[in-house]
């Protein structure tokens, strides 16, 4: 019994001595490979164990800078400065009763490349609708078929949009026809002010001009108000006044914010348009007639020039003279004769 701590002492330092021999094993081994590494290897794994040892670091900066922002958002707000993050803009947003209202009715006219179009004129719709300072009253109705489709296929995560109301059914079923104004470029009727009251249906089509009128038509058949952007009052363009989805609800967006119609066109309006304001398009005329007039001067000059040439060219041709002109002539008998 006297002999048992003895033996644990040794049964230790043998395993010790195991240990010890299996470390160095591992280290001859490790050093082993790093001599057979290259040099680009060698700095790579380096730089991999630097960076596993300073992840600890890592976390406590940004710790630190979070804690530095929030004091600083803190300090603003005793302040009275307004914290200028989108975060802080989507909460100081004052939302508006008015309902926009995008008809997807039309998906049986469409291809599938027009309906994809059409999906991102919707996200479009949508995220500018979260980053106003006014956002709408936000509808898509007779949701289904081919759209439903390409966004479970392309977007899954249109089933999470904040502030968006999918209905399956169409607009006129769940809205009074009183309160309903189709915006279609085909109406006589010129919208002058937004009635917050009011739900105001875009046509969610995407044709390329083959169905034109069908949402003019498709409000007279429901019986229901329409109207036009007062876009020929302010803007002159290039191309038919017909506008994408996301550019009319932009439009409406804009306006609720700038309450002027005209800086809300000239901020939507992409330059492929040619959009220019009303009057300025005669000084571009006037431009225009002035350089058909140096062209046509120049084509004067031109024709001038060339009729001198002609002539400088005439000048030069050789002439015949009397004695030529017998000689040929009794040549000319000769054969005859002949």
């Amino acid at each position: 019994m006297a002999d048992t701590p003895a033996v644990q002492e040794s049964s230790h330092e043998s395993a010790n001595n195991e240990n010890e021999s299996a470390k160095d094993e591992n280290e001859t081994v490790l050093t082993g490979e790093t001599e057979t590494l290259s040099k680009r290897q060698r700095k790579r794994l380096l730089k991999n164990q630097q960076w596993e040892e300073q992840r600890e670091l890592r976390k406590q900066k940004r710790k630190e800078r979070k804690q530095q922002r929030k004091l600083e958002r803190q300090a603003q707000a005793e302040d009275g400065v307004e914290w200028t993050g989108k975060k802080r803009l989507r909460r100081s947003a004052e939302p508006s009763s008015l309902r926009l209202v995008v008809d997807c009715s039309f998906d049986n006219l469409m291809v599938l490349k027009d309906v994809k179009k059409l999906h991102k004129q919707i996200q479009r719709c949508y995220a500018e609708n979260r980053r106003t300072l006014h956002p709408v009253q936000f509808y898509l109705t007779s949701h289904g078929g081919q759209l439903k489709q390409v966004m479970d296929e392309i977007n899954k995560g249109w089933v999470n949009w904040k502030d968006v109301h999918f209905k399956p059914d169409a607009f006129h079923e769940i809205m009074k026809k009183e309160e309903l104004v189709y915006l279609t470029s085909d109406s006589p009727n010129v919208l002058q002010e937004l009635d917050e009251n009011k739900a105001y249906v875009i046509g969610g089509l995407v044709d390329h001009n083959h169905h034109k009128g069908i949402t003019f038509d498709r409000a007279q058949e429901l019986g229901i108000a329409h109207a036009q952007l007062p876009l020929g009052s302010f803007v002159k363009m290039n191309s038919r006044k017909v506008l994408a989805v996301n550019h009319v609800f932009e439009i409406i967006l804009a306006f609720l914010e700038k309450q002027d119609w005209k800086e809300a066109f000239f901020t939507v309006l992409p330059q492929r348009k040619g959009a220019v304001p009303v009057g300025q398009e005669n000084n571009d005329e006037e431009d225009s007639d002035e350089d058909s007039d140096t062209e046509h001067s120049l084509s004067e000059k031109r024709t001038d020039s060339k009729d001198q040439s002609e002539s400088k060219q005439e000048e030069h041709k050789p002439v015949l003279n009397h004695s030529d002109s017998r000689v040929r002539s009794r040549e000319d008998l000769r054969m005859e004769k002949q």
